[in-house]
């Protein structure tokens, strides 16, 4: 459970989300102390909020859940400008009615200066957020605050590992490749060079390397083979590393009697609740999707659950009622002329998936597993991608650890990149880990990623 939470949140960025969190509370306290700002205080029953800062924490902490849920705390979010930027405004934004919401349920009897107060504080939050960020990425640039990683080999295996860590996404790892170089695996030469950690991706049964790495091991070296470095800190099992075996020796894929209840608790709680708030706006999306033109208002469509059993899932209609006229399922793509003018709005916002609460009540979905795919893409991609067929151990989910992490797959390659996400989840099932999907969820949806 700790692994889980340290690769969403990282030890740096953990660091910084509690720096900016006191930073929070330190902003709001003073800007509660100034006279003639707010009557929040004055007018305050005696009680928790009549002390300014136990309001100024509570202010900060709701700040800090909705900063953290829309994504301000990814460590993508410290190297790209654009995305800090994006993801801040909306933070405040978002914080604004939440901490509205707060501040009036307390029967403070809300003024204009209030408002107009709460809004400074976000501005002003917003404005620190900003310069603390670019003033911590331009101190520790990427050079410096990577993670050095020495991966250990001359295989295939030892170069796509660099490759994959070269991404954007993996910029706190800087891979140095020692297969071509003489480079010493001794402990004190390794906290020389500065490395982080070391990865083996040969084998190395016996020899000068095995003795090396060994020695390093037990001096309190980080060593890893490249299958638990790919799922310890990239949130993924690369599928070119395991076998049948593997499935068989390795930890994981196991959920008690009790976590299964309550996960099946949770599914009905989260889904009756979601299906009450969005009544209005299903009810307002099936009225478009009937006045567009003919056609049925829902979907229904054959997908492949539990242990490959099919069932029937529910969606809005948001293509047009011969989208497959030619008979042959097709993969949905960019710009795809089959969906409709009500199609190209719900489809991004994920409004479409909504009738699958449907699905998650009746026990055919969770809330949180592999998306469901249909039979006879299942049968295409289990005779080309190995362990596929696997995914299915566990019951299809509305969102998914593939869907935060991986844009909207249309292809085959998309597929098995997909279910190298799908089988972490599968292995390292729980629910804290499907409470941090669903709140990265929120942000896949409001900032639109990989939708079509």
């Amino acid at each position: 459970m700790a692994r889980i939470l340290a690769h969403y949140v990282t030890t740096e960025m953990a660091l910084l989300g509690l720096f900016e969190l006191v930073l929070s509370f330190l902003l709001i306290d003073a800007m509660l102390m100034v006279p003639g700002l707010t009557t929040v205080l004055s007018a305050a029953p005696a009680g928790l909020f009549a002390n300014g800062s136990n309001l100024a924490a509570i202010l900060a902490l709701t700040i800090g859940a909705i900063a953290a849920t829309i994504g301000l705390y990814r460590p993508e979010a410290l190297v790209d400008r654009n995305s800090l930027l994006l993801n801040a405004t909306v933070a405040g934004l978002a914080a604004f009615p939440a901490e509205l919401l707060i501040i009036g349920s307390t029967h403070l009897g809300l003024s204009g200066a209030d408002v107009l107060w709460l809004a400074a504080v976000l501005t002003a939050w917003l404005a620190c957020i900003l310069v603390t960020r670019l003033a911590v990425s331009r101190v520790l640039d990427r050079t410096r605050f990577a993670r050095r990683v020495l991966v250990v080999g001359t295989s295939s295996r030892a170069l796509r590992l660099c490759e994959t860590l070269r991404n954007r996404r993996f910029w706190r790892f800087q891979p140095i490749l020692a297969g071509g170089e003489r480079m010493s695996l001794t402990p004190q030469a390794l906290r020389e060079q500065r490395i982080w950690g070391v990865v083996l991706a040969d084998q190395a049964e016996s020899g000068p390397v095995a003795e090396a790495l060994r020695s390093s091991k037990l001096s309190g070296v980080r060593v890893y083979d490249d299958t638990r470095f790919y799922e310890h800190h990239l949130g993924r099992i690369d599928l070119d590393t395991i076998d049948a075996n593997w499935f068989i020796t390795t930890d994981g894929f196991d959920q008690t009697r009790l976590g299964q209840t309550a996960k099946r608790a949770t599914d009905i709680a989260v889904s009756l609740l979601l299906l009450l708030l969005a009544c209005p706006l299903m009810a307002i999306t099936a009225l478009l999707i009937k006045l567009e033109g003919p056609g049925p208002v829902f979907y229904r469509q054959k997908r492949t659950g539990l242990r490959g059993v099919p069932f029937t899932v529910f969606k809005f209609r948001s293509m047009t009622v011969d989208a497959e006229a030619g008979g042959d399922p097709r993969w949905a793509q960019r710009q795809d002329p089959r969906v409709t003018r009500i199609g190209s709005i719900i489809r991004p916002m994920r409004i479409d998936e909504l009738p699958q609460l449907i699905n998650v009540l009746r026990g055919e979905m969770s809330m949180i597993g592999p998306r469901p795919e249909r039979p006879h893409f299942v049968e295409q991609l289990c005779r080309i991608i190995p362990f596929y067929h696997e995914r299915s151990c566990v019951k299809p989910g509305l969102t998914g650890w593939a869907q935060v992490n991986f844009p909207y797959g249309a292809s085959v390659e998309d597929a098995r990149e997909k279910l190298a996400y799908d089988l972490y989840y599968v292995k390292n099932r729980n629910l804290l880990l499907d409470l941090l999907i669903l709140l990265s969820t929120v942000r896949v949806v409001l900032f639109r990623e990989g939708a079509r």
